[in-house]
């Protein structure tokens, strides 16, 4: 599994450094950033799917 930011949706609002803190954290310009390059280790899959789900503009992406 990879996640990744549409930076064009993302707002700011934290909602993914909320629901996964060792997955996200906010930029300087307020736009949500992954702390993983590449493949989510699987212990985090579900933190991944929930960060997705509360993202209120959808800017949260997991590829299966």
């Amino acid at each position: 599994m990879k996640v990744r930011v549409d930076e064009d949706k993302c707002c700011g609002f934290a909602a993914c450094l909320s629901t996964a803190p060792e997955l996200f954290d906010i930029d300087d310009d307020q736009i949500a950033v992954v702390l993983v390059d590449g493949e989510v280790p699987e212990r985090l899959h579900g933190c991944a799917r929930d960060a997705a789900q509360a993202c209120p503009t959808d800017a949260i992406v997991v590829e299966e």
